[in-house]
């Protein structure tokens, strides 16, 4: 049996090509790992996302109701501020005049009787010394 110079290239060939399809087969094997881990954190985000969007869409609903509340509790203000107003004008419009005119009588009167009872006090004075 005799080898030939060809018989011999095939055979380097044949080993060069078992050794390509060797390493693609490990890089093709890494990748499918790589490509595993990726479906696996792609299914536990999915997993995790779901109930998180549902606690947002509650947590949500619950912040419009608390709007709600708080745009009805600030009508009732402004309206209890109106009424407020109001009633202070209807005050002022019927009672303050009146008012006011019995406490600049009032303060007359008692500037009145303190003038008075200082002129007795100083003509008293005045008698003694």
């Amino acid at each position: 049996m005799s080898v030939s110079l060809g018989d011999v290239a095939g055979l380097i060939a044949a080993l060069a090509f078992a050794y390509v399809v060797i390493r693609l087969g490990s890089v093709i094997g890494k990748a499918g790992k790589v490509l595993d881990e990726a479906r696996l954190g792609v299914r536990g985000v999915s997993e995790q996302t779901v109930p998180l969007l549902s606690q947002v869409t509650d947590t949500v609903a619950s912040t419009n109701e608390q709007i709600v509340r708080v745009d009805t509790i600030t009508a009732n203000v402004a309206a209890m501020s109106t009424n407020v107003n109001a009633l202070t004008s209807l005050f002022a419009a019927t009672l303050g005049s009146p008012v006011v005119k019995v406490a600049a009588f009032s303060y007359g009167v008692r500037t009145a009787m303190k003038g008075n009872a200082q002129g007795k006090a100083a003509g008293r004075r005045r008698r003694k010394g």
